[in-house]
């Protein structure tokens, strides 16, 4: 293995799944104005590069897949895929905290209130109420859902504001 350079990483993107890539590009843009840099690409299973690629991150049920890719405020990507089999299904609990792995993402927005508002207004579920993180602090966060069942965290200041030398 390589040696690190002791600098710190920076998060490249998220990749998210969602039953309808157009309406998820449409919502995302609206409701956070992330920036659309790639257009849906369809990737399927054909032999080419891309088909060859995606099958072995996804294994032999791989049907095929569209592809988005967007850019955060502050450059972070955010890719969405349209898996197109096989049949994709919702999470019957998407809030399963108890197993590993991601999930959730967070966003930050300075008005919480009013970015969970349209989001509910825009198809999303607001999951939890909107607390404040540290009693006697500014800092609100509140738990939601986008319309196709990622969790979304709405958090009010960046993560190093919210939670750097707190001990």
């Amino acid at each position: 293995m390589g040696e690190t350079s002791g600098i710190a990483h920076c998060l490249n993107h998220v990749g998210v799944s969602v039953p309808d890539i157009d309406a998820a590009i449409a919502w995302y843009q609206k409701i956070f104005a992330f920036t659309l840099i790639a257009a849906p690409a369809d990737v399927q299973v054909d032999g080419s590069h891309f088909a060859n690629l995606a099958g072995n991150i996804c294994g032999p049920r791989f049907g095929g897949m569209k592809i988005a890719h967007m850019v955060t405020g502050d450059g972070v990507g955010f890719e969405l895929f349209q898996f197109l089999g096989p049949e994709p299904e919702r999470r019957a609990d998407t809030m399963e905290y108890w197993k590993n792995g991601f999930f959730h993402i967070a966003i930050t927005a300075a008005d919480v209130d009013a970015k969970v508002a349209e989001i509910v207004a825009e198809g999303g579920v607001k999951r939890s109420e909107i607390w404040t993180l540290f009693p006697g602090e500014d800092i609100k966060v509140c738990y939601c859902e986008d319309p196709f069942g990622n969790v979304i965290e709405i958090i009010s200041h960046r993560y190093e504001q919210a939670l750097a030398n707190r001990g």
